[in-house]
């Protein structure tokens, strides 16, 4: 079986400013009109009495114009007021233009859609859609789809065009009969024909219930599409060629000796499965997890050095300049020792040392090469590259990614988070990788205790900072923002820089942000790391790399304005010696209901895997994945946590599919997945 070309392929056919605006809403294909679904409905299918309409819900009226008329206080409006032999209704448009005058002229018969409130003159509906009718107009026979849109382009258009591909298309089932039918899921015709052109026996309730069997047939197909597309992308990957990776330790066991601590058994673990993939002669494309202070950068610099020691250059990509320096930083110290070149790319370098690092790249000499994405840009070229190991890879784009790998023939692949992927999103969106994950944080770590104090106390806070630095420790101290903003008017790490060096002159107090010159910033670090400084005033660039194992006090202010992950990742700061460490979240009063939901979790937890779990639960997978979504296909209908029972289903069906069924799994694909399948390779 095989989809008709037009459902997998045609383009939309409109005029070329509708396409335009289409194509804003990801529709480009004619069959994308039909996976475009109503986000709502308007019930216009029963008239109410003015005098009985129900207040708080959308309902629908009908009278005749007894005024209209335009007044001025307090400030310009059309006020209109219809009537139907039972009750009055005054409607109220603050914007307006004279052809609503018009179509409200004294003395028409319209009907109005909106919610009825009470005003100060009686009841009413402001800004409510209204049709002109004549007396005794049928009803409509079923609910009025309310479709996402884009301005410019109209419901009525949208409607037409949607409901015109649904007589025009076929829709042949892409499932199995037998499939279907063991989980009692609808055709697929019957659903999408049942939300788009519902029948009067539905009300909007009804149909906004994710549970309804047309919701479910949806979302069970969409979750199968990303299934079968995740396990498409990990065959494909096991059939390339990547060259076998055999250290012979003459690097690695030198590094090991001169590490001032052994590695953790999670850490020999996950060591053990890079280097069985590295052995193998197809690419390797591993997930690294592990939370804040698990030790992955040290697992990564072994991983490299079995590279090095194969002949093979390796690069190591991290999404922010801060990072990425904290990186070549370490990673020099090791391996300089060893006599390997590593160098050092960002956007920042000057053009001659830019050019000198990629001379140094191109010839081979630098074994290492360390940078954010200016990795990837196409001046330079790389000798041999055989692994490619990029940190909190879900910041970084699927496009960037693609171009770091084509800098190799198939180089192998080695991803770090230090954001725990729950188990949901695991089973999705990362189905088509391996995954390592270090378990265990390294002996001597002490575990951090967080508070939550209103910034109206903040002399007390300074007070606690001073008792840190005078009992021998160190203090961060985080704000969000590096100079300030007008419309959110957050404390600035400048002046917090200016003010605790005034109220605490006792101590040194440094300062670092995103927008000083690396030297300035490597300098400021340094002395914090050596102890000369007692307190840093940062803005979130110490958010990752950074390991002071004397701080044992972290201050954060603005708390309520940062998310979960940037939260744990921050904290992990602290808490890396043996000192007792806490980790104080400052806010401001009044708190919404998003920002009470998350210091609560971050108050509550301390597991990095039950932090991104309830991460999760409040922002959805498009906002905790970051760029990845680029170009996974992205879940429109499906919610991991509440859909949980279709995605196992999924999982567990996709390889009977495509074993069994590859005609009906090449149609499935075709029909939710056309031309997005080269972003699988990321």
């Amino acid at each position: 079986m095989t989809l008709p070309v037009d459902i997998a392929s045609q383009p939309v056919i409109a005029a070329p400013a509708t396409a335009k605006r289409l194509e804003k809403l990801g529709i480009r294909r004619r069959f994308d009109l039909v996976l475009h679904l109503p986000l709502r409905y308007e019930d216009e299918t029963h008239l109410y009495p003015i005098s009985n309409a129900p207040y708080g819900q959308g309902v629908l009226v009908e009278g005749e114009v007894t005024q209209c008329e335009v007044q001025f206080r307090p400030r310009r409006q059309l006020v209109v007021q219809i009537e139907d032999g039972g009750g009055k209704l005054v409607l109220r448009f603050i914007h307006f233009y004279p052809s609503t005058q018009q179509q409200l002229a004294k003395g028409r018969r319209v009907r109005a859609l909106g919610e009825v409130r009470r005003g100060f003159f009686g009841d009413e509906m402001v800004h409510p859609k209204i049709r002109e009718v004549l007396a005794g107009d049928a009803l409509a026979d079923s609910l009025t789809p309310i479709y996402p849109t884009v301005n410019g382009l109209t419901q009525p258009v949208l409607r037409r065009l949607i409901h015109a591909e649904l007589k025009a298309q076929p829709l042949p089932d892409t499932l199995p009969d037998e499939m279907r039918r063991s989980l009692m899921l609808l055709p697929f015709a019957d659903a999408v024909s049942l939300l788009h052109r519902p029948g009067p026996e539905y009300s909007a309730a009804q149909l906004a219930d994710g549970h309804l069997p047309a919701w479910q047939r949806l979302k069970f197909d969409e979750l199968m599409a990303q299934q079968l597309s995740m396990r498409l992308a990990y065959r494909a990957r096991r059939q390339g060629t990547a060259p076998v990776i055999c250290g012979d330790g003459s690097l690695r066991k030198p590094m090991l000796a001169a590490l001032p601590f052994a590695l953790t058994a999670a850490q020999q673990k996950v060591l053990a499965e890079i280097d069985a993939d590295l052995a193998l002669p197809h690419p390797m494309n591993r997930l690294l997890q592990g939370d804040v202070g698990s030790g992955k950068t040290v697992v990564a610099a072994m991983a490299a050095l079995s590279a090095i020691e194969a002949g093979f250059q390796v690069a190591l990509m991290a999404p922010t300049e801060i990072l990425a320096e904290q990186h070549y930083l370490k990673l020099s110290a090791w391996l300089a020792p060893l006599g390997i070149t590593v160098a050092w790319l960002s956007g920042s370098l000057r053009k001659k040392a830019r050019a000198a690092m990629a001379a140094q790249i191109a010839s081979g000499e630098a074994r290492l090469a360390v940078g954010t994405h200016a990795l990837f840009q196409d001046d330079v070229q790389f000798s041999n590259l055989g692994l490619v190991i990029v940190d909190e890879q879900h910041r970084f784009g699927v496009g960037q990614r693609l171009a770091l790998q084509q800098k190799g023939s198939e180089p192998h692949q080695l991803m770090m988070s230090a954001t725990p992927i729950p188990r949901t999103l695991a089973m999705s969106f990362y189905a088509d990788l391996d995954v390592s994950v270090i378990d265990e944080l390294p002996p001597g770590r002490t575990p951090i205790v967080t508070k939550l104090i209103n910034a109206a106390r903040r002399d007390e806070v300074v007070s606690y900072v001073d008792k840190t630095c005078r009992d021998g420790h160190q203090v961060y101290w985080v704000c969000p923002l590096i100079e300030e903003s007008e419309t959110l008017q957050l404390q600035t790490a400048v002046d917090t820089h200016v003010v605790l060096s005034q109220e605490l002159p006792q101590w040194g107090v440094g300062l670092v942000h995103g927008r000083m010159k690396a030297a300035e910033k490597a300098e400021v670090m340094a002395r914090f790391a050596a102890g000369e400084l007692q307190l840093l005033v940062a803005t979130t660039v110490i958010e990752v790399g950074v390991d002071v194992p004397n701080a044992s006090l972290m201050v954060i202010e603005h708390a309520e304005r940062m998310g979960l992950a940037q939260l744990h990742q921050l904290r992990g700061r602290v808490g890396r010696g043996a000192a007792k460490s806490s980790c104080v979240l400052l806010f401001d009063g009044p708190l919404s209901q998003l920002a009470k939901a998350r210091l609560k979790v971050i108050y509550e937890n301390t597991d990095g895997f039950e932090i991104a779990r309830q991460d999760l639960a409040i922002r959805g997978p498009g906002e905790f994945l970051g760029a990845r979504q680029s170009g996974v296909p992205m879940l429109r209908f499906a919610d991991l946590e509440a859909d949980v029972e279709l995605l196992e289903a999924a999982r567990e069906l996709a390889p009977q599919l495509l074993q069994r069924w590859p005609q009906y799994a090449a149609a499935h694909l075709a029909r939710w997945l056309a031309g997005r399948e080269h972003f699988l390779k990321a």
